[in-house]
C-alpha cells in the first residue's frame, strides 16, 4: 500500500492506474477510505483513483495530539505530493468537503472539479448544530452518534451500508467524534458551502450528489443556486442512506464521469495535466 508522510506522520493511501487527473477520495470524519471501496473500482475501470485514510483513522498513524481541518488538507496535499499526480479532483464526502475546497484555494487550477457528496451545504439546521454540540459532551454522545446512525441508514435495505456505519464508524470513539464535531462546528462559524464556493476566484465546477435530506425545499435551494451559479451542478440519487457512494456505486460513479469529462475530448489515464 503507498505511503505519504506528513511531517513524518505515516498516511495510507490507494493508488489505482496512472496518469491524470486523478480522482482523489476524500472520507468524511470517522470513517476510513473504505467508505470508496465501491466507487473506486466504479471510477478506476478508466481513471485514476487515490483513496487516502486521515490521520487517526484506518490504516494511517495516529498523531496522538490535537487536529482539525487543517491538519487533514495537509494529509491531503502529502498524498497528492508522494502519488507525483498532475491535477486531481476531489471526491469529499459530507465534511471533507472543507478540504476540498481549501484544496482548489492552495492549488488553483491544479483541482480541476469539484465533486461533493451528500454535505450541508447551506445553512446548518439547528438540530444539526445540537447534534454537534452533544457530541461534545461525555454523557450524551453516544445516544447522539446512534441516533445519527438510524437517520443515516434511514430504510436502506443494503447491509454493507449498515455495516459500514455500525462497525466502521462504530469503532471510533468519543475522542475522535468529538474532535469531528469540533472541527465541523468551526467551519460553519463563516461561510457556509455555498457562500465559499461563490467566492473562489476563478469559480471552480462543482458537482453536488446526495440523497439525504429529501425534502424538496433543499434541492430547490441548490437549483436556484445553479441557475445563478452555472459552474455549480445537483443531482439528488435515488438512495435511502447518507452514503451514495456504497449504496449507489455505480449510478455516483455515472454520474461524476459525466460530469467530469464534460466538455473535453479524452480524460483517462494516458491523459497529460493541463
Amino acid at each position: 500500500m503507498p505511503t505519504a508522510y506528513c511531517r513524518e506522520l505515516r498516511i495510507q493511501f490507494n493508488d489505482l492506474s496512472r496518469g491524470s487527473p486523478a480522482f482523489l477520495c476524500l472520507p468524511g470524519w470517522c470513517e476510513n477510505k473504505s467508505a470508496f471501496g465501491r466507487i473506486t473500482h466504479a471510477i478506476g475501470r478508466s481513471q485514476r483513483v487515490i483513496a487516502l485514510d486521515w490521520r487517526g483513522h484506518g490504516k494511517s498513524a495516529s498523531p496522538g495530539s490535537e487536529f482539525g481541518l487543517e491538519e487533514l488538507v495537509d494529509d491531503a496535499l502529502s498524498v497528492i505530493r508522494a502519488s507525483s499526480v498532475g491535477t486531481v479532483i476531489p471526491v469529499a464526502i459530507s465534511h471533507a468537503g472543507w478540504v476540498a475546497l481549501e484544496l482548489r484555494r492552495r492549488l488553483a487550477e491544479r483541482v480541476t472539479r469539484l465533486v461533493l457528496l451528500d454535505w450541508i451545504v447551506g445553512p446548518p439546521p439547528p438540530e444539526f448544530l445540537a447534534v454537534l454540540a452533544a457530541l461534545q459532551d461525555r454523557e450524551r454522545w453516544l445516544e447522539t452518534r446512534g441516533e445519527l446512525f438510524r437517520m443515516w441508514i434511514a430504510d436502506c435495505e443494503k447491509p454493507h451500508v449498515a455495516r459500514h456505519v455500525r462497525e466502521e464508524m462504530g469503532s471510533y470513539g468519543y475522542e475522535l467524534w468529538a474532535r469531528a464535531a469540533r472541527a465541523i462546528e468551526s467551519a460553519y462559524g463563516g461561510d457556509t458551502p455555498l457562500e465559499a464556493l461563490a467566492r473562489l476566484a476563478p469559480p471552480c465546477p462543482t458537482l453536488h450528489l446526495f440523497s439525504q435530506p429529501r425534502a424538496p425545499a433543499y434541492l430547490a435551494s441548490q437549483q436556484d443556486f445553479a441557475r445563478l451559479n452555472p459552474w455549480f451542478k445537483v443531482q439528488r440519487l435515488d438512495g435511502r442512506s447518507h452514503f451514495p457512494a456504497l449504496e449507489l456505486p455505480e449510478a455516483c460513479a455515472a454520474a461524476i464521469l459525466e460530469f467530469a469529462t464534460a466538455g473535453q475530448r479524452r480524460v483517462g489515464p494516458l491523459a497529460r495535466p493541463g
